[in-house]
């Protein structure tokens, strides 16, 4: 049990929003989270893998006739 568990508003603090986002993400089991008596609390892994999973990266252009590189 290594993983550090934070409060809906360390996870906002986290993710540059307010406390409502992360609530969201609650409510619509979109991000795992742990109910401990009344608290929630969310895995930092867990914040990790949602930004991961929701990372866009560029697309890259070859310089000759701008073809898109896979």
């Amino acid at each position: 049990m290594t993983d550090r568990y934070l409060s809906v508003d360390q996870v906002a603090e986290l993710l540059g929003t307010t406390a409502r986002f992360p609530r969201r993400l609650i409510e619509e089991r979109r991000i795992r989270y742990v109910k401990v008596g009344r608290h929630v609390r969310i895995p930092e892994s867990a914040v990790a893998e949602f930004i991961a999973s929701r990372t866009v990266e560029p697309i890259r252009f070859r310089r000759a006739g701008l073809r898109r590189v896979a």
